[in-house]
């Protein structure tokens, strides 16, 4: 055989080996478990997407996503922000899990409750937490501590809220990795995006949960003037453009996104979801929280977020994995809610969850497989836990609505079928009376087994996953109404307060730190008197001039207690801290 000869049967048996090789590589990954991609985004309603009849938005990579998946078209969660992402992480209705509350103290998760990513990561799963978590800023309440591996976040429900770190404006902010605060350059939700595909690349050799829920488009609405300009003079209500903008910039990085897993070569086989907390805060002009829109679009039902009429709790749902022939761009009408997310997502990635978990939700992966399957839900029961004026505490069925088939009963008065009347115009209670008795039965059962678990949470002080507590006026633990909440109500002394809940791990003598602002504002506190009240005990204390924060030392017995501040103006008004620090010396 010649040299040349020789050479070419090299060539052509290294071509066949590498080929092998590459087959054999192929076939191991679409052996193996799935990635997981769970995408939410904060306050986008059913209507505010171009590929369910909105003419004015424009988002061309969700109307791609939604042209390949199969969508949820009767998929329903909380109507607003934390009890929906408390259903989504344990598959438990929120009033079972503490988080049922936007604030008040009650945006915690109990701390025996079992997360998504505590299911996933126990059966050998990397798994990561991207952007807004709003269910606890303090251990043993933040992503960390239940079950994300590798978190990136921002504190409070919004940036620019009071929690959240002092000056950040959606534009080069300050967030926490892993424990750690850490300045980042851009917009925020590019920030999110490239974040995920950094956590994504850093753990493409094993399978990857990563739960990647944008602030975006929650206000306040601000966004480059390059994404909202086009929506100027189209949205005509207040923030309607920054409101599209956002969400403009959002299907912009999904589209990134989508060809950086395409590239990677594992787009075939990640679950790819795409779906909202609750119905749209800004896709339109409402006389009222259950309304129709006057302006925008809202798919033609009533109600916006924070409603329990079918617009402010019905969301998109989109899933999408090729290598599960999950796919093919048809529609599910079958009742589907947040709280089955977690059962599903464990199911198609042949995961069991534990007997101890008692999900409240159920597996829709037959419906998915398959077009003609019934539904696995028969009914769901949907209530705004706190109500449009921040009833912290309901009574049953305040602001419930109990969904079977096509019936929609109104806080067990108004009854809807939403087939023929999808904007609830008329109430047909009166002419069925016998479908109103029947949705009346379910609902008793729901509240007697939920209620008991709408206790407060608390928050650890002297637990050594994090040192120096620093507590929030957010989550005062208050009987009505909303505590200050946001970076411009703490720029003056509030007349409220409220006690925080907590678990003292250890027992010893604590510095407790009064403070108006965060430390990171460097701001001096307003007020001339300050006082504590803790464990039974009180403490006064005169406020310095120039004085930052008010210091205190107390011996504190170890359990279960409560920490309420006061901070006395000169003209004698008195508010809370909204910020206190609390260490064991």
């Amino acid at each position: 055989m010649t040299t040349m000869l020789r050479f070419w049967s090299f060539l052509i048996g290294f071509a066949t080996i590498i080929q092998s090789s590459v087959i054999a590589q192929s076939k191991a990954l679409k052996s193996s478990k799935p990635n997981v991609i769970l995408i939410m985004t904060d306050d986008q309603g059913y209507g505010d997407l171009s590929c369910h009849g909105n003419s004015v938005l424009e988002t061309p990579n969700l109307d791609q996503l939604y042209s390949e998946s199969i969508r949820l078209t009767n998929f329903h969660v909380s109507p607003f922000c934390t009890p929906t992402r408390a259903a989504l992480m344990t598959g438990r209705y929120p009033a079972r899990t503490g988080a049922y509350r936007t604030s008040s103290g009650r945006t915690m998760l109990h701390t025996d409750e079992q997360t998504i990513a505590n299911v996933f990561s126990e059966n050998g799963y990397k798994t990561g937490m991207v952007g807004k978590w709003h269910l606890g800023d303090n251990a043993l309440h933040r992503p960390q501590d239940r079950g994300f591996q590798d978190v990136v976040w921002h504190r409070s429900g919004g940036v620019g809220q009071a929690s959240d770190y002092w000056g950040n404006d959606y534009f080069d902010d300050t967030y926490e990795r892993n424990g750690t605060f850490e300045k980042f350059t851009g917009y925020c939700t590019d920030v999110w995006f490239d974040e995920a595909k950094r956590f994504i690349d850093e753990n493409k050799t094993a399978p990857f949960f990563l739960y990647l829920a944008t602030n975006a488009p929650h206000g306040p609405y601000f966004v480059d003037s390059k994404w909202s300009d086009p929506y100027q003079g189209k949205a005509n209500w207040a923030k309607g453009p920054e409101f599209y903008g956002m969400i403009a910039n959002f299907d912009y990085n999904l589209g990134l996104l989508r060809e950086h897993l395409e590239t990677m070569g594992i787009a075939d086989n990640t679950i790819l979801i795409f779906m909202s907390d609750n119905g749209t805060a800004k896709g339109g002009k409402f006389k009222g929280l259950d309304s129709e829109s006057i302006q925008g679009y809202n798919a033609g039902m009533r109600g916006k977020k924070s409603s329990i009429y079918e617009g402010g709790h019905r969301v998109p749902f989109f899933i999408y994995w090729p290598d599960g022939n999950i796919q093919g761009g048809r529609d599910i009408n079958a009742l589907t809610a947040h709280i089955d997310v977690l059962p599903t997502l464990a199911d198609l990635c042949n995961i069991p969850v534990p007997e101890a978990h008692h999900p409240d939700g159920l597996s829709f992966k037959t419906s998915l497989e398959n077009p003609k399957a019934s539904s696995n839900r028969e009914h769901l029961i949907v209530q705004f836990q706190g109500g449009a004026y921040f009833k912290t505490d309901p009574k049953p069925w305040d602001d419930s609505c109990v969904i079977k088939d096509d019936w929609r009963l109104i806080n067990g008065k108004e009854l809807y079928n939403i087939k023929t009347d999808l904007a609830q115009a008329k109430d047909v209670a009166t002419e069925n009376p016998t479908i109103v008795a029947e949705l009346r039965e379910l609902y008793p059962p729901f509240w007697e087994s939920v209620s008991p678990r709408m206790t407060p949470v608390s928050i650890d002080i002297g637990n050594p996953a994090e040192k120096k507590v620093v507590l929030c006026s957010q989550d005062w633990y208050m009987a009505s109404g909303n505590p200050p909440w946001n970076f411009g109500s703490i720029n003056k002394l509030p007349k409220v307060t409220g006690p925080w809940m907590l678990n003292v791990k250890k027992a010893g003598t604590y510095r407790i730190i009064l403070r108006q602002f965060p430390v990171e504002a460097d701001k001096v506190v307003k007020a001339v008197r300050a006082k504590i009240e803790i464990a039974g005990l009180e403490m006064e204390s005169m406020v310095e001039s120039g004085s930052k924060g008010v210091v205190f030392e107390i011996l504190l017995p170890k359990g279960e207690i409560k920490l309420t501040t006061y901070l006395y103006n000169s003209e004698g008004d008195v508010g809370g801290a909204y910020f206190t620090e609390v260490e064991e010396i």
